[in-house]
């Protein structure tokens, strides 16, 4: 088998991981040889020109020092000022300096230069996520002939989206210097495909019109799932348990509703706890029978929009709090940390109703955790965003606009009052659906593909470019 790289902006710690991503991927990379590489997490006065090398949990980790300047540019300004608002279609939150994107390119060539030494001929490439868009066209103009693949976490954005974005065709002359794009729901390619299809003229800072050829790249969706029967397992364990005697001590006969979250303003935070807030408003019944635990622990909490979105989350739980708190019961709780995934296992398993309602969200693996936690006897209800790539493999959850959230707010009452049998059909339909898609499957369907029997690095001209519209 040939080793498997995996490059990342960041590397796995000693920490447990939080993120999706780190969860995810440690378990693909420890089946295979190869290692994983990425930013060391430092900062320096100097770049450094090579790699670190140390052994991880068994794993083969490799990283590299940024310095500050560089640092800032590439991911508190290209990566998350202009990619990630602009691919979640929030352009009113993007901040444009002319300059990140020149320290964006030029930390994608410092990686590049530092993994080139310890690449072999045979080893297949995997790159994640937008931070890394050019590695491909970097490692290409060292010589590097491997197969390389990329995969997006994120949404890929709309053609009127992309088009905002600053040197937005040079981004794409990167991606098509993959042998593979994956992307994480048929809506991000088609959305690929109509850029594909219908190129703009460039901006003047893109130089010529040039069309981008897609012809030796191919692209297609590859949803991300998680180990659904390890965390079944998992939210059985004697850690899970005292989480779970711990809730029950505190709600005594109260059914508690959950959200999971980093502290995003795409994770559409504010207008959740708002539809909590109509939940209690039009259905007095329920007051003093329900809970809601908000776990949002912060996120790139040094720009201004991050904080912003805490402060409006703050002003939201103090409003539900102050308009419908009792001496006696108080309708949330909001805690800005993050818990072990036993514990949140058990948090899961507990609650009746699991809150994923982002504004735009990739795959959103808590869904994926959330139906995996509960116990088939008595399963709890999945309320989903269909803005969530989640929404694709998962209909059977109650599908919710979260801008709306009068129709949250209804979707809250109907899952609070659902019957068990309906509970265990639509349970029973979202875990067969989580166990096709988990994270073996997508990993193997993805390597699958980036190296096929016979394949050849650098992505031959004789293949076309390809729309598929899901990978089973």
């Amino acid at each position: 088998m040939n080793r498997l790289i995996i490059v990342s902006n960041r590397t796995p710690g000693k920490d447990p991981a939080a993120g999706g991503l780190a969860v995810a991927l440690r378990k693909t990379l420890a089946d295979r040889n190869g290692f994983w590489f990425g930013w060391s997490g430092k900062l320096t006065e100097k770049p450094s020109p090579d790699a670190m090398f140390e052994n991880i949990d068994g794993l083969s980790v490799g990283r590299i020092d940024l310095t500050r300047d560089d640092h800032h540019a590439y991911y508190a300004g290209f990566s998350n000022s202009i990619l990630w608002p602009s691919f979640h279609l929030r352009l009113d939150l993007a901040t444009i300096e002319a300059p990140w994107y020149e320290g964006y390119r030029r930390v994608n060539a410092q990686f590049a230069k530092a993994l080139l030494p310890h690449l072999q001929p045979d080893d297949v490439i995997w790159v994640h996520d937008y931070h890394l868009i050019p590695l491909a066209t970097e490692l290409r103009a060292l010589g590097a002939r491997n197969r390389i693949g990329f995969y997006l976490h994120i949404p890929f954005p709309t053609t009127d989206a992309l088009y905002a974005i600053p040197h937005h065709n040079e981004l794409m002359r990167d991606l098509a210097r993959y042998d593979i794009v994956g992307l994480q729901a048929n809506r991000d390619v088609i959305a690929f495909t109509d850029f594909a299809d219908n190129q703009s003229p460039s901006s003047l800072a893109d130089g010529p019109l040039e069309a981008v050829d897609f012809s030796r790249t191919e692209v297609a969706a590859f949803p991300i799932g998680s180990d659904p029967d390890a965390f079944a397992r998992l939210a059985t364990s004697p850690a899970a348990n005292k989480m779970i005697k711990r809730m029950q001590r505190f709600l005594d006969d109260q059914r508690l509703l959950i959200g999971v979250d980093r502290l995003d303003y795409s994770k559409g935070l504010p207008q959740r706890v708002e539809a909590y807030e109509k939940l209690l408003a039009n259905n007095a019944h329920l007051r003093r029978l329900v809970h809601l635990l908000q776990v949002a622990p912060p996120s790139r909490d040094t720009i201004k929009e991050y904080q912003e979105t805490s402060d409006a989350l703050d002003a939201m739980c103090g409003r539900v709090m102050g308009r419908f708190a009792e001496p006696d019961w108080a309708p949330l709780t909001y805690v800005k940390r993050a818990y072990g995934q036993p514990s949140l296992a058990g948090l899961f398993r507990l609650a009746r109703v699991g809150l994923v309602t982002p504004l735009r969200d990739g795959m959103n693996l808590v869904a994926h955790e959330y139906v995996a936690a509960q116990n088939p006897d008595n399963p709890g209800v999945l309320v989903l965003s269909r803005f969530a790539g989640a929404a694709e493999i998962f209909p059977e959850a109650l599908l919710v606009n979260p801008f709306d959230t009068d129709e949250t707010a209804e979707a809250l009452r109907l899952a609070l009052e659902m019957g068990l049998d309906e509970r265990k059909q639509r349970w029973q339909a979202l875990m067969d659906a989580a166990r096709h898609y988990s994270i073996d499957n997508w990993a193997q369907n993805f390597l699958a593909r980036l190296n096929p029997a016979g394949a050849q690095g650098g992505g031959g001209p004789d293949r076309d470019f390809l729309y598929l519209a899901s990978v089973a």
